[in-house]
């Protein structure tokens, strides 16, 4: 195990993560308490830019060392980071939705920019309302 987390410490400096990443995952199953192989495996998803599981792994080291500096850091910095990664993707996702409406609304001569949603304060569903000429 010791040598799985040594390949990923090369292999993280050699800009090869996933392969670091995978190498750290083999130590932590070999040994789930193995700390340094776990706060290595949370940096390199880091660096990855998978902060959620990046997250989950400096709580697991804290979890095994409360007193873990990079990991009581990490678990104050990532959490506005992965809100704003989550708002990017939804953004994203909503953005192909509206291409993918677009495109079969289009024989139509129609648009999404035709449908207007209004969220009903209430009760949180939406009604979705049909606007000519937009």
């Amino acid at each position: 195990t010791q040598s799985s987390v040594s390949s990923g410490i090369n292999a993280e400096y050699g800009e090869e993560f996933k392969e670091a990443e995978e190498d750290c995952t083999t130590a932590i199953n070999l040994n789930p308490q193995y700390l340094k192989a776990i706060l290595r495996r949370a940096q390199v998803r880091e660096k990855l830019d998978s902060l959620t599981p990046a997250l989950d792994d400096y709580k697991r080291v804290l979890e095994l060392d409360r007193r873990n500096g990079p990991s009581l850091e990490a678990i104050r910095r990532l959490p506005p980071l992965i809100e704003a990664q989550q708002e990017k993707m939804k953004q994203e996702c909503m953005e192909k939705l509206q291409d993918l409406g677009n495109l079969v609304l289009k024989p139509f001569g129609l648009s999404t920019n035709n449908f207007k949603m209004v969220q009903n304060p209430e009760t949180g569903g939406y009604n979705i309302q049909f606007q000519q000429n937009q």
